[in-house]
């Protein structure tokens, strides 16, 4: 699949034929990327996570690799939690940021990169954010404007109106559970 990497505005980005081929390309910086392929323990945590936080709530939806319009961006997280109330009955883009956006590196991706997608998310009304590390055995926390908080081990993890008591412990995990 081709896709021009000469688009240089958003609008120009959201109307080339393939940005949903897999993985999905993103519109980042004034450039088209395309994500890195996810792993096996990234694609088994994406899911895991996703149905872990659907059980625990019907207030806000989790969803998988949504795109999500946020001008002049339009990322892909790999795990968006949006209000319920906010998910129309149409398809399409998520209009504006997540409520909760979750992040999980792969070893080949930027961890600057991701925190600068995060941050653009932060500063449009993203209230959580989560970057996990699984290599590293962490999550970076942010919550609103704050600096972001690191979390290992048998910590809690915080999340939008204390949707699930998980600790980072048990969200690794998730990466070993079929």
């Amino acid at each position: 699949m081709q896709l021009s990497t000469t688009t240089n505005s958003l609008d120009a980005f959201l109307q080339q034929p393939n940005i949903e081929t897999s993985p999905a390309w993103e519109f980042i910086r004034g450039q088209p990327q395309q994500k890195p392929m996810p792993t096996l323990f990234h694609s088994r945590l994406q899911r895991n996570l996703v149905n872990t936080i659907n059980n625990k709530t019907e207030a806000y939806e989790a969803i998988q690799e949504l795109r999500c319009i946020i001008p002049p961006l339009s990322p892909v997280p790999d795990i968006v939690v949006v209000k319920s109330d906010r998910l129309g009955n149409q398809d399409g883009p998520l209009q504006g940021s997540p409520d909760w956006i979750i992040e999980i590196r792969s070893p080949d991706q930027s961890t600057l990169d991701l925190q600068n997608k995060i941050l653009h998310c932060l500063g449009n009304g993203t209230q959580i954010a989560w970057l996990i590390d699984i290599q590293r055995q962490q999550i970076w926390v942010w919550e609103n404007q704050e600096l972001p908080l690191v979390f290992a081990g048998t910590d809690v993890l915080p999340t939008l109106d204390n949707i699930s008591d998980l600790t980072v412990e048990k969200v690794m995990a998730m990466t070993q559970q079929r």
